[in-house]
């Protein structure tokens, strides 16, 4: 578990760098999106994975690691609207976001930890394709709790399903990296 944890810390880094500079370059324009627009710009991003794994090639010279920390980021952009929804803000200072970042970084790697203590790990022996397959499947949950305005009978809410989507895009590179080594 603690290599799980260092791989986790790792790839989080890359991504939060990558989130960091670009909210140089950006600011804050996503505070525009609607948390719909956010989860269908991770389902393009996964769509796009998926179509290249079926396809065998791409044209498109960006590999499919940056999309798997854009879903990351995008998560974690959805959670950050979630938790400013009464904020109208549209430019909030960057310590400020990176404070919003780092809380939700801390919260989805509680969550890694609970739940390879009770599954065991057995990301590992799941095949990248699988963990797009996942978080597609994940990313159409949430469209339909967003279509039945967030109500759920039975399900967790959509916070609960961004988490998940960091962690399996944490591990889909951190398995990527693995492959690239082997």
């Amino acid at each position: 578990m603690a290599n799980t944890l260092k791989q986790f810390d790792a790839a989080v880094h890359r991504c939060k760098d990558i989130f960091v500079k670009k909210m140089h370059d950006y600011g804050t324009s996503w505070r525009v999106l609607r948390t719909t627009s956010i989860t269908d710009q991770m389902f393009i991003k996964a769509q796009r994975i998926r179509s290249i794994e079926e396809k065998g090639e791409q044209k498109v010279e960006e590999n499919v690691s940056s999309d798997y920390m854009g879903i990351f980021n995008y998560a974690v952009i959805g959670l950050t609207q979630l938790s400013l929804k009464d904020d109208s803000r549209l430019e909030i200072p960057a310590q400020e976001i990176e404070a919003q970042f780092d809380r939700h970084v801390k919260s989805a790697r509680a969550l890694l930890v609970n739940k390879n203590h009770d599954y065991g790990e057995a990301w590992r022996e799941m095949r990248v394709s699988s963990l797009t397959d996942l978080i597609l499947m994940k990313l159409l949950r949430i469209k339909q709790i967003e279509t039945n305005e967030g109500v759920t009978l039975a399900s967790e809410g959509t916070d609960a399903n961004y988490y998940d989507l960091m962690n399996y895009a944490i591990f889909a590179l951190i398995r990527l990296a693995e492959l690239e080594k082997a």
